[in-house]
């Protein structure tokens, strides 16, 4: 078994609402030397079996057309976290 993480962040030209307000709290609390948050989502994906090209493949497929809205999100990750000895 496997753990694969997708991470998915808006679009550059997008604004972040919920970013800007952790910025904003952020600098009430003292902590100004943070300039910008964005924030994301995070995925994970228990799978069964080795992790092949061919599964990292399709994860990208499912995060591209599942997990990610593609017209306001990109998914920026797709990472083997651990994985299981076969």
């Amino acid at each position: 078994m496997a753990l694969i993480v997708v991470d998915v962040m808006p679009k550059a030209e997008i604004l972040d609402p919920q970013g800007k307000a952790v910025t904003r709290a952020l600098a009430r609390l003292g902590h100004g030397a943070v300039g910008d948050v964005r924030v994301g989502k995070r995925f994970e994906l228990r799978v069964d079996g080795p992790v092949t090209e061919a599964l990292l493949a399709q994860v990208r497929e499912v995060a591209d057309d599942v997990l990610a809205n593609t017209v306001i999100e990109d998914v920026v990750g797709v990472r083997v976290i651990e994985e299981a000895a076969q």
